[in-house]
């Protein structure tokens, strides 16, 4: 298949396309920078498809993973980054599909979890209501309502949860601690972290671009998600460290500011969609997911 990528510099698009290459797919990276973030990969700007969209003719599919890091001290600029870069990356690859005399089978955009809002009792999936609580709802809210402008293809729009890996995204800084083996639940260990390992999340997009099925949300999480507590034990387990120390919650609102309501405030998220149909999860419970990342 011939795809295309954006964000294909980032932490997960990195992966992706490092996956997608062994499957013997073709691909082209969009991006604002005309770097190429793989010699062997060719590389096409924003610009250049503003003026020639005949770059990407009889592309297959349109994955679209660009957006400013969450991971940095909400600020208010930093915000508004955050929100702008995801919108603008929506509409960008609306523009140009709708331009495009063949347009691709499937978009694949990335959205987050967090659309869901937070709770301690409740489970989602893909047909659970949207609740704007704090401001990573609202931004995931405004991100794929930008998607939804996106016409005359299927859409997909991968709700992404807490990836695993061991150099890159959250769980390094997650494990700091531990390493200096002064690691253990963080607030109260009641909260929810629905997490998916880097290898099955790359799996899955590919997953939702083969199977013509598969339109709408699709919440990128791993079947069994745990509480903070029960993380924290496999995390101590696979790395041979303690976990007997809590972080109180005040401790990590001043480290982290607003950022740390990613890990205060959980969310019980289930992979209903791709459960239905038929994906496997190579890593289904976070200890198997932590040994090999460790």
């Amino acid at each position: 298949m011939k795809i295309a990528v954006t964000g294909g510099s980032g932490f997960i698009g990195r992966r992706l396309i490092a996956h997608l290459q062994l499957q013997g797919h073709e691909l082209i990276n969009i991006s604002r920078s005309p770097k190429a973030v793989d010699p062997a990969i060719r590389t096409v700007t924003w610009d250049q498809l503003q003026s020639s969209p005949l770059e990407l003719e009889d592309l297959d599919a349109i994955v679209n993973l660009a957006g400013e890091s969450i991971n940095q001290r909400w600020t208010a600029k930093a915000k508004e980054r955050i929100v702008q870069s995801r919108i603008k990356a929506a509409e960008q690859v609306a523009q140009l599909v709708e331009r495009m005399a063949n347009k691709p089978k499937v978009v694949v955009n990335a959205s987050g979890m967090s659309i869901y809002g937070t709770s301690e009792t409740a489970s989602f999936d893909e047909r659970s209501p949207h609740h704007q609580v704090d401001f990573l709802s609202g931004v995931t809210q405004q991100w794929e309502q930008a998607a939804d402008r996106i016409q005359g293809t299927r859409i997909v729009k991968v709700r992404v949860g807490l990836v695993l890996d061991g150099k890159e995204g959250a769980f390094p800084k997650m494990a700091m601690p531990y390493k200096l083996g002064v690691g253990g639940r963080i607030g109260s260990g009641k909260q929810w972290l629905s997490w998916i390992h880097i290898e099955d999340m790359v799996r899955l997009i590919d997953f939702c671009i083969q199977h013509e099925a598969i339109v709408g949300p699709v919440n990128a999480t791993a079947p069994h998600p745990v509480t903070n507590k029960e993380f924290g034990q496999a995390l101590g387990k696979a790395m041979h460290r303690p976990n007997v120390f809590p972080l109180p919650a005040f401790v990590l609102k001043l480290i982290f500011g607003e950022l740390s309501t990613l890990l205060l405030n959980g969310q019980k998220v289930l992979p209903r969609v791709l459960l239905e149909h038929g994906f496997s999860f190579k890593f289904v419970t976070v200890d198997k997911a932590l040994t090999d990342i460790v």
